[in-house]
């Protein structure tokens, strides 16, 4: 009897190990977190002093944060989290004065076209598939049906009978 209570234990144990290292091995999925207004470098060069406040929101688009205290001052902040990478946080920061642009602070921005690329690093893809109709599997197609004109409507009334009855 002492045996098979110890075999028992042996047995807990030795399931309870596999149990930990195969939960270290399955991790929860996260996904990514984009947060804020994304500032390209093509946005931030556009920028120049003497823009008016409306061509400025053209170019940025509508800040993220306006300070009733700060009227002259518009933020632009851009974060972005990703599993298994750094947080990313870049920020821009235009003032003007009256309405006319005055001054540009701004972290370094990546290009459009570098943003991009970030986004799809380390994700794997599989053969695009070709998106075009050979000649011969076109004429395969059935043709399209014919569209049916639709009947002109009756004219509209010239007066309308009224909402609410005129009686006592």
């Amino acid at each position: 009897m002492l045996l098979a209570g110890s075999a028992g234990l042996v047995a807990c144990a030795s399931v309870n190990s596999v149990s930990t290292n195969i939960a270290g091995l399955v991790t929860p999925y996260k996904i990514d977190i984009v947060q804020g207004n994304f500032v390209s470098k093509e946005q931030a060069t556009a920028l120049k002093p003497g823009l008016s406040r409306a061509q400025v929101r053209d170019i940025l688009g509508t800040p993220l944060l306006t300070s009733m205290f700060h009227a002259d001052r518009w933020d632009y902040v851009f974060t972005f989290k990703r599993q298994g990478l750094p947080s990313q946080m870049r920020k821009l920061t235009v003032t003007f004065k009256g309405d006319e642009l005055d001054r540009i602070e701004a972290d370094p921005m990546p290009s459009e076209a570098d943003f991009v690329a970030s986004l799809d690093s380390g994700r794997t893809t599989g053969k695009v598939p070709v998106l075009e109709m050979s000649e011969e599997s076109l004429k395969q197609l059935p043709m399209p049906a014919r569209k049916v004109e639709p009947k002109p409507l009756a004219p509209l009334p010239a007066s309308y009978p009224p909402l609410e009855s005129t009686g006592p």
